[in-house]
């Protein structure tokens, strides 16, 4: 039985699912009669989609197509939205956007650069023991040859290229000191030095063969430091556009291993920063919580200067801090759209403040302020940034279009209804203002007076002056003599 029925029209087609179906009375009078019906027939099928031609020369072109049995595109598509797609292609399409996700994750992880990071810091510290290992390898060697020159040049990649330039130590004379020098950081003295010790050296002679040897892993040796160095700088430069705030907090060495030993910066943005603390120091950790001891102090972060510059009553102290600083500068490099290194630096500002506190016991800042003052003057130098980019834009503006036209307008007219609301309170305001006024003019307001009336009131105010004096005078004498009368009846 047909699930799925097609239908081919002059305008389009029409697919049907079909919900009722009497195969066995298909052909019956009864149901051919209720398929001519049209309220029983939408109850046999339903409309799932209908595609529409775009023109008569593309409705001619599927009529063709239909009639020679060709599958045309645009019927194929619309079988394909429509109807549901088999296991195999549904298996098919997970594939492949499990491939897009996971190359679009890959992509990502190299764009943030961490990995590049982990493989460089891993590389420098493999160098540094490897470069260390063969400069005493060629020190050992050559010292048969010249056992007086290990004192004069300690540094290991200036030894390597005296050897080379000095070769056989018999050949070497006066003519090759200003060459020498200018190996030896234009130090002269000690050129001079080299000179004196390769003309009475106790050391045996080579063959040509073992300087030849000599020489060649002498080369490796130099080589191996000139790309020590470039990788340092490599190194650095991932760092600054990485994670500027945690390099200028510790350094890029440092905070390459934090970043190595955690696997990326995301992982090391989420550590907390009792985590972060003691990152690097895992064995000790554990052997601390078995034999329930003292746990570390620090990890890596122990190779800080600010670890190193503490007292010894204070590393642990300052590790704590450190911690919490390194964590919240991870944070900020990894979820920030443009991360800047002046976060690091307002960061390394505080740590020196409770280094200072730690020894003079001056209050440090408040990170709310310093992370405050970051962000205003972030904001400034993008203020300064977008006024450069309108003053270098030219002046050309576009035609004002009908709804921004419509809301200045609509503007205008609130404005103009808020200032008339404004200055009609005003005036009422200014009204009762007047009102309040002019009755206190009224009751403040006194009756002038003739010169004879003021005579007169002013003698009023005269006797009753002297009433009251008078008044006074005699409530004393009055109580003079009951006192008087009073002490005779004491006395008996």
């Amino acid at each position: 039985m047909a699930s799925h029925l097609l239908f081919e029209s002059a305008s389009g087609y029409a697919v049907f699912e079909v919900k009722q179906h009497e195969e066995i009375g298909a052909k019956t009078k009864a149901v051919q009669d209720s398929i001519g019906d049209l309220a029983k027939f939408g109850k046999m099928v339903q409309l799932l989609s209908f595609s529409p031609f775009k023109n008569a020369a593309h409705a001619l072109e599927n009529a063709n197509d239909v009639s020679e049995g060709v599958l045309n595109e645009h019927l194929k598509s619309l079988l394909e939205l429509v109807l549901s797609k088999a296991a195999d292609d549904l298996m098919k399409a997970q594939l492949g956007l499990g491939h897009s996700y996971s190359r679009a994750k890959v992509k990502f992880n190299v764009n943030r650069m961490d990995n590049m990071i982990i493989q460089a810091i891993a590389l420098l510290d493999q160098l540094d023991k490897d470069v260390n290992l063969f400069a005493m390898r060629v020190r050992e060697w050559y010292g048969y040859h010249f056992p007086e020159l290990v004192k004069l040049i300690p540094d290991n990649y200036q030894y390597a290229r005296a050897i080379l330039f000095i070769g056989e130590k018999e050949k070497l004379t006066e003519g090759h000191l200003p060459d020498l020098a200018a190996l030896l950081e234009d130090d002269t003295t000690c050129a001079q030095n080299v000179l004196d010790a390769a003309r009475g050296s106790m050391g045996a002679s080579l063959s040509e063969i073992d300087m030849l040897n000599i020489s060649a892993f002498a080369t490796r040796v130099v080589s191996l430091a000139d790309y020590r160095k470039s990788l340092t700088g490599y190194l650095a430069e991932k760092m600054n556009l990485v994670a500027p705030s945690l390099t200028a907090l510790l350094g890029e060495r440092i905070g390459a291993r934090l970043i190595s030993h955690a696997g990326s910066l995301t992982n090391l943005s989420k550590y907390p920063a009792s985590t972060v603390q003691i990152l690097g120091a895992e064995k000790a950790l554990f052997r601390a919580l078995k034999t329930k001891g003292n746990t570390p102090k620090y990890g890596l972060i122990y190779h800080s200067t600010f670890i190193g510059r503490a007292g010894p009553k204070h590393k642990g102290r300052i590790s704590r801090f450190l911690a919490n600083k390194t964590s919240i500068a991870s944070r900020i490099d990894c979820f920030s759209d443009n991360p800047t290194a002046k976060f690091g630096d307002a960061l390394r500002s505080q740590v020196e403040e409770r280094l200072a506190f730690f020894e003079t016991g001056a209050a440090p800042s408040k990170n709310a302020d310093a992370m405050r003052k970051v962000l205003d003057a972030l904001g400034d130098d993008d203020d300064d940034s977008e006024a450069e980019i309108i003053d270098a834009l030219p002046l050309i503006e576009s035609p004002p279009s009908k709804k921004e036209k419509k809301k200045e307008k609509k503007e205008k007219k609130e404005g103009k209804e808020g200032k008339e609301g404004k200055v009609k309170k005003r005036k009422a305001d200014a009204m009762d203002v007047d009102d309040d006024e002019t009755v206190v003019e009224q009751t403040t307001k006194r009756v002038k007076l003739s010169k004879e009336e003021k005579k007169a009131l002013k003698n009023a105010k005269k006797e009753e002056a002297k009433k009251k004096a008078k008044g006074k005078g005699e409530n004393r004498e009055k109580s003079k003599e009951k006192k008087k009368k009073s002490k005779p009846a004491d006395s008996d």
